[in-house]
């Protein structure tokens, strides 16, 4: 138990304050529970000596009041400094995780589920944040309360403080045992309940699979399993929980009867006064109630630690910059030497080297599946290589913070995602200091502003999840303003025109200009035109690279020889009209 206590003072961080307090507050509720007790005290013996007077009910009055009043107060106070620490430490944890995962390489995603990830985020996140402060203040006010409660007792009677010692101890071993029942069972019920999220997010990112193979109620096998995992793991826990709980009131009331009948036994054998006897009589139904206070708390104490076990697992979290720099290249010449890459045992790239000088166009080409969008990526460093190097501005980017890096980098991918929000916040993203100006100047460089101002609500246009509501070429216009509106020095294009209207193309091709002029670009492209505009070409076969110009590239490779007959052929396919 106090290890676990320990686990949720520690996952507080900064709030362990506000719990504190919280304690505090608890003890001092506890010493006005007491004033009832006094004030019964009062009442009793008053009644015994047959007193007449109002002085006794006056006292009592007083008691009982600052009784109410207290335990109001000290209650509110208690219970605000317990929902602020159960609100803002998980709510600094998931600020934390968020920060890790912008640091994670992309290797993580792969590696772990993202219903995973959003199951510790949430609903894991969710009970540490309900139950986290509740039940470490529940457990250790109920143990002062009692402790308190206890104290007051041997001034009554010791025997009778000993018959409530030893149901005190009987009670807190039977509570021992259930919660060491818990670190089998609770782990079970939080894994379960991260699963059954991540299968729940499969199902509906897929939905449309599902219902174009008309699988809707045959497919969903793993999501039926999880959903029928976590009601089994919620219903053992609950199995579990009610016979302990059960032999708990048993033994609990066999207690409260035992000192309601050595009260009653000693006051006929002329051992204990009448007035001591009534009191411990009503004391038997208010000790106890505290040690079930704390039993309460106990026994969801192991759902609380299961749950930051859980969460704890993203402390574990590669972090990419943990010893970066912020750096500011003098030029951004990319140089890429002896590097190896592979997806798990797959390998994609072996020993690839090449140089990119500053303020040059290069394209990336080669079959599918060679490496080509992975090379640009591993410059922006979403994932480290497995061996060898890569540089920009002669510094390993390895040494730079992520930050700085991606500063310096400005990414058109072909399959673009817009974040629910609306259109001018999606395009300042890169720049969050831009102003309306400069966002429709961006806008206008990348041929989208005549469609934004045409939707009802212009710039303030929510998208919806993903940019649902856009389709897949005023997705892309908009993923190339935010480029152009970042600015960085170098841009890497993944097919970027992949989706544009062929009656928009002349237009984003001045917008390219405008977007890469004085930039080091690098282009993954399969239009023959744009690739024999780049200054260099870098051929990507069964992982090795070959870097030239057209005209050597034609004459010496013949992976790219290949590819541009291809593309040529292909260009001069036509489309013939039926005849009768």
């Amino acid at each position: 138990m106090i290890e676990a206590l320990l686990k949720i003072f520690r996952f507080a961080g900064k709030e362990r304050k506000n719990i504190y307090k919280s304690i505090i507050v608890s003890f001092f509720k506890a010493c006005f529970s007491m004033f009832r007790i006094g004030a019964i005290y009062f009442i009793v013996t008053a009644i015994v000596a047959k007193d007449n007077s109002m002085m006794p009910a006056l006292k009592a009055l007083v008691l009982m009041a600052l009784s109410i009043l207290g335990n109001t107060i000290t209650r509110n106070v208690s219970l605000l400094q317990q929902t602020h620490a159960g609100y803002f430490m998980s709510a600094n944890k998931r600020l934390d995780i968020a920060q890790r995962l912008k640091k994670a390489p992309m290797g993580y995603f792969n590696n772990n589920s993202v219903g995973e990830i959003t199951g510790i985020t949430t609903t894991i996140l969710d009970t540490v944040e309900n139950l986290g402060a509740m039940v470490l203040i529940m457990v250790l006010s109920g143990l002062i309360n009692t402790i308190i409660f206890f104290l007051m007792i041997p001034y009554l009677d010791v025997r009778i403080a000993g018959i409530v010692l030893a149901g005190i101890i009987v009670y807190m071993s039977f509570t021992s045992i259930m919660e060491h029942k818990t670190r089998v069972l609770a782990p079970r019920r939080e894994k379960s309940k991260t699963i059954i999220i991540s299968e729940v997010l499969e199902n509906l990112h897929g939905m449309s699979v599902v219902k174009s193979f008309n699988l809707a109620g045959k497919g969903d096998k793993r999501l039926r399993k999880a959903i029928d995992d976590y009601r089994d793991s919620n219903m053992n826990l609950e199995k579990m929980f009610i016979p302990f709980t059960m032999v708990q009131n048993i033994i609990l009331g066999i207690f409260k009867i035992g000192i309601i009948f050595f009260s009653v036994y000693f006051y006929l054998g002329g051992s204990m006064t009448l007035d001591t006897a009534l009191i411990l009589i009503i004391v038997s139904f208010q000790i106890f109630a505290e040690v079930e206070q704390t039993d309460s708390g106990l026994s969801m104490l192991r759902i609380v630690t299961s749950s930051i076990d859980q969460v704890k697992q993203a402390d574990s979290m590669p972090l990419m910059d943990a010893d970066g720099e912020n750096y500011l290249p003098k030029d951004h010449n990319i140089v890429i030497d002896n590097v190896d890459f592979s997806y798990g045992n797959k390998e994609i790239l072996h020993n690839a080297t090449l140089s990119i000088p500053s303020n040059t166009m290069t394209a990336f080409v080669g079959p599918s599946g060679a490496g080509k969008t992975t090379l640009a990526l591993l410059i922006s460093r979403f994932w480290d290589v497995n061996g060898g190097s890569i540089s920009i501005g002669g510094k390993d980017i390895r040494e730079y913070t992520l930050d700085s890096l991606m500063s310096q980098i400005s990414i058109v991918f072909q399959n673009v995602y817009l974040f629910d929000d609306t259109i001018e916040n999606n395009i300042r993203f890169g720049c969050p200091n831009a102003t309306r100006e400069d966002v429709e100047k961006a806008a206008k460089m990348a041929c989208c502003h005549d469609f934004i101002v045409s939707l009802p609500d212009g710039y303030d246009t929510v998208v919806g999840e993903g940019g649902g509501m856009l389709s897949g070429g005023e997705k892309q216009r908009i993923s190339i303003a935010r480029a152009i509106l970042k600015d960085s020095p170098i841009i890497i294009l993944d097919e970027a025109t992949a989706n544009v209207d062929p009656e928009n193309e002349d237009k984003l091709k001045a917008a390219f200009e405008a977007l890469t002029h004085n930039k080091t670009v690098i282009m993954i492209a399969h239009r023959l035109e744009t690739i024999k505009n780049a200054d260099s070409i870098v051929v990507i076969n069964n992982g090795s690279t070959v870097m030239g110009t057209h005209d050597s590239l034609m004459k010496t490779n013949p992976v790219y020889s290949r590819f541009v007959h291809m593309r040529e052929k292909a260009s001069d396919w036509k489309m013939l009209e039926a005849t009768n």
